[in-house]
């Protein structure tokens, strides 16, 4: 069963508040359709795309073919959306004074070194200490970006 605690063009809203405008970053949430003789359910599917490519991929980056995880058995209906979005939610509502040194505890996915390298809080300074910091291609990509378009 997939359980958001909020809409998702709500939070997409929120969180596109935060985003530079620097760079073409956009976050979106898709449930697809699946039908079949046993029943019917939604594929859940968040995707981050950085110039119209696809940076980050949940489910796709986290089920891998041949590395069985307890989640490809249980996909779509069981899945961590909620959890990504809950995750989303508490970074929205972290003070851009804190994002550089705060850790996300429940961040499995990677997902706030891409927020954290897209968000407008950050400035240049701070963007020069997070690409030392920072373990993500994806998230070095977007500083890179914002880097060269402050200069």
């Amino acid at each position: 069963m997939i359980r958001r605690s909020k809409p998702w063009s709500k939070l997409q809203r929120r969180l596109y508040n935060i985003i530079s405008d620097d760079i073409d970053l956009q976050i979106h949430c898709v449930v697809y359709p699946m039908n079949s003789n046993y029943g019917s359910t939604g594929l859940p599917r968040y995707f981050i795309t950085l110039d119209k490519e696809i940076i980050w991929d949940y489910p796709a980056d986290f089920v891998k073919a041949g590395n069985h995880t307890e989640m490809d058995y249980e996909y779509p209906y069981n899945t961590e959306v909620s959890e990504i979005s809950d995750l989303i939610e508490e970074y929205i509502n972290t003070p851009g004074k804190d994002l550089t040194d705060m850790v996300f505890e429940n961040d499995r996915w990677g997902l706030t070194d891409i927020l954290k390298a897209s968000d407008r809080r950050v400035g240049k300074r701070r963007l020069e200490v997070l690409k030392r910091s920072l373990k993500s291609e994806a998230a070095n990509i977007i500083i890179n970006k914002r880097y060269n378009s402050l200069l």
